[in-house]
């Protein structure tokens, strides 16, 4: 039996686009190796990504007892957001539209089975 434990990060403020990326570098990690890898990596949004991951752990290690050196990414996935939408002024008193996205985080740990 492999319990599941989740966490969510609600309207992030940085695109799917720009999360998938360091979602993909950490899916299938233990949890401190992920931790090790977005410390490191290269984007200001990495930062974002580790608070989710260190949220899950906490939320195994305070609601289930479960050790968070043994935990290991299960699923970890970006979905889209509400879009925030705002418009720029253009030459001949036009308008051009800005798209600003955001993003849902959702990171779901489990215990790594003993064999």
């Amino acid at each position: 039996m492999n319990i599941e434990v989740r966490a969510v990060a609600k309207d992030t403020g940085i695109s799917a686009s720009k999360v998938r990326p360091l979602i993909d570098m950490v899916r299938g990690r233990k949890v401190d190796e992920a931790l090790t890898l977005l410390r490191f990596a290269p984007s200001p949004n990495a930062r974002v990504v580790a608070k989710v991951v260190k949220s899950a752990a906490a939320n195994a290690e305070n609601n289930l007892q479960m050790s968070p050196s043994d935990l290991k990414i299960v699923t970890i996935f970006a979905n889209e957001a509400p879009i925030l939408k705002r418009y720029r002024p253009r030459a001949r008193g036009r308008v051009s539209p800005i798209h600003k996205g955001s993003s849902h985080i959702t990171v779901v740990v489990a215990g790594e089975e003993e064999e």
